[in-house]
């Protein structure tokens, strides 16, 4: 699909979208959509044979423990349509600050046929809000270098490039780079009409 189709089904798509913390029976949805992300988006980008191993079972009992632990520094949402879960996104408090940012926007991902909609930014938005109310003052999120899409996603909602830098991830050698908001009112009040969690977007 392209570019400009999967804009307009995505634009078609948006009456119902519902955006609101996630649930323990969300795990495996959300696995889903984590699973099939990767496999679009890092395509190229890290081992295919990494990707094809992904297996759905081991990411749902990921997020199965992730939403049961009961921890109030992790803020997890979803967007829902019509009772599916279409995206989600997670952010935590950091035990220690990294590059001057006390908490983490761990995860984002959104079925390709719904992005360029606006639902990251809530996504996005909505943890910013939580993180700030449990006491964070800026926030942190990692990308693949060569992620363009992401990188150029994180820079229109105004966040700054901290570093980037090798690393190794189950066994792979890799680029990351660190972008961040030091202001998390700043990111949060260029977000147009940001209505409570639980609002259906129309």
């Amino acid at each position: 699909m392209s570019g400009q189709a999967t804009d307009a089904a995505a634009r078609g798509g948006m009456s119902s979208i519902l955006i609101r913390p996630a649930r323990a029976s969300d795990a495996e949805a959300i696995a889903q959509v984590r699973v099939d992300s990767w496999r679009e988006t890092y395509r190229g980008m890290i081992p295919q044979a990494y990707l094809d191993a992904m297996q759905l079972e081991a990411s749902r009992a990921m997020w199965e423990k992730v939403l049961t632990a009961g921890s109030h520094a992790v803020s997890v949402f979803v967007a829902e349509r019509s009772a599916e879960i279409i995206g989600f996104g997670s952010g935590n408090m950091l035990a220690q600050s990294k590059h001057g940012f006390d908490a983490e926007l761990s995860a984002i991902y959104i079925r390709r046929e719904f992005q360029r909609a606006g639902i990251g930014r809530r996504l996005v938005a909505e943890i910013a809000f939580s993180q700030r109310a449990l006491g964070a003052s800026g926030l942190i999120v990692w990308v693949i270098a060569g992620n363009k899409a992401a990188r150029a996603f994180y820079e229109r909602l105004g966040a700054e490039l901290a570093i980037e830098q090798a690393f190794q991830w189950d066994g792979m050698d890799l680029v990351e780079a660190g972008y961040g908001w030091r202001n998390l009112d700043a990111l949060t009040a260029d977000l147009p009409g940001l209505p409570p969690s639980g609002t259906v977007l129309q």
